[in-house]
């Protein structure tokens, strides 16, 4: 059997078919992990309205007649009212820490979080992975996030 020799051209060239992939629940922060957007049709929060989470219980599904393009991103709002509350102050409606996951941020690792497990906190939208980790957000752990947050973001590869 004869010598399999790997020339420089011949690595070069399995360098597409190589994949990282993340430790399940964490994904390198970019767009898709941002506001939880929908990797499919970079929609925040998944097509949710954000200011529909400080109205009722729980988030509305926006439309594609209502929509608002910031942070790189398409928000979807259920009506004008809301689209323009949104337009004159995205931060106050735009989840914290670029909605991903609290205890994740807390621990350097931006952690996809998901839109329907939210809670208002300090009059400040926060998204979690999952009802635990929100049961598990107390104001020392979502202090500690907002910390390290410009931090992580900063030292990031962001799709802005």
């Amino acid at each position: 059997m004869g010598k399999i020799r790997l020339t420089r051209r011949g690595l070069l060239s399995l360098l597409p078919t190589l994949t990282v992939r993340p430790v399940r629940g964490e994904t390198p922060l970019g767009v898709a992990v941002l506001y939880a957007a929908d990797p499919l049709t970079g929609l925040a929060l998944r097509g949710f309205d954000p200011v529909s989470y400080r109205l009722g219980p729980e988030p509305l599904p926006g439309s594609p007649e209502h929509e608002f393009t910031w942070s790189g991103l398409v928000w979807r709002f259920t009506g004008p009212a809301n689209r323009a509350a949104f337009a004159r102050d995205p931060e106050t409606y735009a989840p914290r820490l670029g909605g991903c996951d609290p205890e994740g941020v807390a621990a350097g690792r931006p952690v996809e979080a998901d839109p329907l497990v939210a809670a208002l906190r300090e009059d400040r939208l926060y998204l979690f992975r999952d009802p635990g980790r929100r049961a598990r957000a107390t104001s020392t752990l979502l202090d500690a996030a907002e910390d390290r947050w410009p931090a992580l973001r900063r030292d990031a590869t962001l799709g802005d």
